[in-house]
This record gives C-alpha cells, sequence and structure tokens, in this order.
C-alpha cells in the first residue's frame, strides 16, 4: 500500500480476476477506482504491491500465480493519481547462471520498496527463480533491472522446497524481513526466522552479517531464530512485521493442530540478544468454507493479523468467534505480557478476515485498518469477497 497524510493507495484481484487499484481520502472518504489489468487471473496470489519512486510517480507490481509468464510493474504519470497508470510492463526477473544454479522458474509476488539511503534505488522481492525468495534493484526508478540474486535457499537446493518471506522496509536504508522454512503443510517443522538488508548485505537482528550480496544465498538457518517449531508446539506460519525505533515486532501463528490455530507476539530484546514471545490468543481453524465430503486444501490458511507500524503495541486480529471469523483489536501494557481486547466486528453474517494496516502513514495519522469480507471463501481461485475499513482518531 502507499500512504501520504490523507490519502491511502492499495488494490486487489476482484473475484473475476481483474487487478483493481483503489485510493481512498482518509479526510473526507472520497474513494476512486481504476482497473490496471481485466481479467488477468482468478488468484488471489496476484494482488499488487505499491512504492513511491523519487519523481513522486507511484510504482505497482504483481504477478500471476507460479507461471513462467514474468512479473508485472507499472507507474503513474501524475503522482498518486491511480488514474494515470500507464502500460503495463512484463518482465522476468531472471539469468541464465541463476537458472543454471537454482533449475526452477516460476514467478509469484512482488514487493517493491525505494531506499534513501542508496541513492533511491528500487529493491523487489518475491518468489521466483529457484521457487526461493529472490531479489532485483533498479537504479533508474524500476525501468530496467540490472541486478538479481536468490537470498535463500537450502544445501543441496531442492526446488520444491519455498520460504515463505514477509517484508518492512524503513525507506531509507533497512529492509526488513521474516520467513519460513517453507510451507507449513510441506514441513512439519516449519520455524520462523528474522534478517535485514542494509548497505549490500543482509544482518542477524544482533548486528551480525550473514552475507554479502555478491555471496548470496545464505541457508534458511543463517537468520535470526524467532520461533523453533516443534512436534508439540508446532508448525509456524507468519503473518507481519513492523519496525518502530529500531525493534522488530513480529506476529506468526503456531498450528499445534490444523484446527488449533494460535496467534504470537515476538520483539527482538536488544539487551538480552534474544527475542521476547507471547502468546496472544487462540484463534480457531482456517477459514476457507471447505465443501462438505472435500479434505480442507488449506488447512494452514488463518484469519491472520496486522500490527501497528507506529503504536506496535496495538495489533488487529481475526480469530473464530462463535463459529465467525471477527476482527478485534488487542492492545498490550506491557509488551505482549497482557492484552486488552476491543471488538471491531460482531455477530457477523460473513468471514472477516485479514486485517491490514498500511505502512507508512505519518505518527500522528488516523489508524486506517482494512480487511476481506467473505460472501464465499472455498479457495484461492473461488472467492467471493469485498474490502471493509475503518478509520480510527
Amino acid at each position: 500500500m502507499y500512504t501520504s497524510e490523507n490519502e491511502i493507495v492499495t488494490g486487489w484481484v476482484k473475484k473475476d480476476g481483474s487487478i483493481e487499484i483503489a485510493k481512498l481520502n482518509i479526510s473526507n472518504n472520497n474513494k476512486e477506482f481504476e482497473t490496471i489489468y481485466p481479467q488477468l487471473e482468478v488468484d488471489d496470489h496476484d494482488n499488487p504491491a505499491f512504492a513511491v519512486l523519487s519523481d513522486g510517480n507511484l510504482l505497482t507490481m504483481y504477478a500471476w500465480h507460479s507461471t513462467e509468464k514474468g512479473v508485472i510493474s507499472n507507474t503513474t504519470n501524475d503522482g498518486s493519481n491511480i488514474h494515470t497508470f500507464q502500460e503495463n510492463t512484463i518482465f522476468k526477473p531472471k539469468t541464465e547462471k541463476l537458472l543454471e544454479e537454482f533449475p526452477r522458474e516460476t514467478y509469484t509476488y512482488a514487493n517493491p520498496y525505494v531506499l534513501k539511503a542508496e541513492n533511491n534505488k528500487v529493491f523487489s522481492l518475491g518468489r521466483w527463480i529457484g521457487f526461493k525468495p529472490n531479489l532485483i534493484i533498479s537504479s533508474d526508478n524500476a525501468k530496467t533491472w540490472n541486478e538479481k540474486y536468490v537470498v535463500i535457499s537450502n544445501e543441496p537446493f531442492d526446488a520444491n522446497n519455498r520460504p515463505y518471506a514477509k517484508y518492512y522496509s524503513d525507506g531509507n536504508s533497512k529492509i526488513h524481513m521474516i520467513y519460513t522454512n517453507g510451507h507449513p503443510r510441506n514441513e512439519p517443522l516449519n520455524s520462523v526466522y528474522y534478517c535485514y538488508y542494509e548497505n549490500r548485505a543482509f544482518w542477524r537482528a544482533d548486528g551480525t552479517k550473514i552475507s554479502e550480496l555478491e555471496n548470496l544465498p545464505f541457508n534458511v538457518e543463517d537468520g535470526s531464530l524467532v520461533y523453533q517449531a516443534s512436534n508439540t508446539t508446532g508448525r509456524a506460519w507468519i503473518a507481519d512485521i513492523a519496525v518502530k525505533d529500531g525493534k522488530p515486532y513480529i506476529l506468526y501463528s503456531r498450528h499445534p493442530e490444523e484446527t488449533d490455530h494460535r496467534y504470537f507476539y515476538a520483539w527482538y530484546n536488544a539487551e538480552t540478544k534474544s527475542w521476547n514471545d507471547y502468546e496472544i490468543c487462540k484463534a480457531g481453524k482456517w477459514f476457507p468454507q471447505t465443501p462438505e465430503g472435500e479434505t480442507e486444501r488449506e488447512p494452514h490458511y488463518m484469519g491472520n493479523m496486522t500490527v501497528n507500524p507506529n503504536k506496535p503495541n496495538e495489533i488487529y486480529v481475526s480469530r473464530e468467534v462463535n463459529n465467525v471469523f471477527e476482527i478485534e483489536k488487542y492492545t498490550t501494557p506491557n509488551e505482549g505480557g497482557t492484552w486488552e481486547i476491543t471488538p471491531v466486528t460482531q455477530n457477523s453474517e460473513h468471514d472477516n478476515v485479514r486485517p491490514y494496516i498500511p505502512r507508512y502513514q505519518m505518527s500522528n495519522a488516523k489508524t486506517v485498518v482494512l480487511w476481506m469480507e467473505n460472501k464465499k471463501y472455498i479457495h484461492y481461485t473461488d472467492f467471493d469477497s469485498r474490502i471493509k475499513y475503518i478509520i480510527e482518531d
């Protein structure tokens, strides 16, 4: 999402597969919409991400789900005016050398960031070559990409293993990253790790170097271990990350059973060089609506949660309440030790899932929370959802 003092720009995949961009004016509640790719693909993995380029225009990037078609980018030519997105550009962030070393080519996700401390270079991360987290870098506002890397891989290489990652950037010099061993469906001991990029290298939470760009990739276990999965405590999945005053705050789930999803809040204690890790609540089971007589294909799809980047003592969660997923606000007065709960939705007809707070709002901005309301969600290729939001003072 893109945010300014009074505007939020976001986007999604409509139920017909079209990519739609939306702009919300926080001060007057005005909403604008623009379709930038009609009927791309009915798959909610294809939703767009945004960055503000050095010339003030918006960059959006997105991709098909696990195809060889490539990554799509587009920019406005009039700042945050979403009606001025130009022609979509499709490209494949690969090199023959990378493909030879990591022989699998599929493109999913794209997460662009601009780092002011590196001459406003554009960094984009996604799951591309090798089925692994990749990084590409542009020095000309995303017109061309002159550096391409596989960031994380296993030894020996496994083309079916795919670490899942989420990112957060300060917009200046750092891109923070949390990731897992792989998909919890495939990894019985799926753990959570953290690292950050800065100054052409990746670093652990304690500031020790993992790898310079030229020596990538690094192994999954080379990052800072946040949570070590076990057969008792359950495999994990990641939800969100934000950083405030240099301290990373991480939201993730543990799954002791596929019908028992539990939410956790972890933050890095620089004094002890360890992670303080607290259970938030039990969240219920998966949210997809499993057809009668069928086995759920995505039993680890939790309702999900998000942390407020400006006030990381505030999080918003989606959990199962009376067989319906509801949004709740959780506030901690003691960095995760205890939580005060305020309902956001109650007695809902439809499930409310995947809450998200936009990044990069001003420190005194009103809190905006968006989420999906699912009239139907059978699978990520079969859904009928709409985006709802609240604006808090």
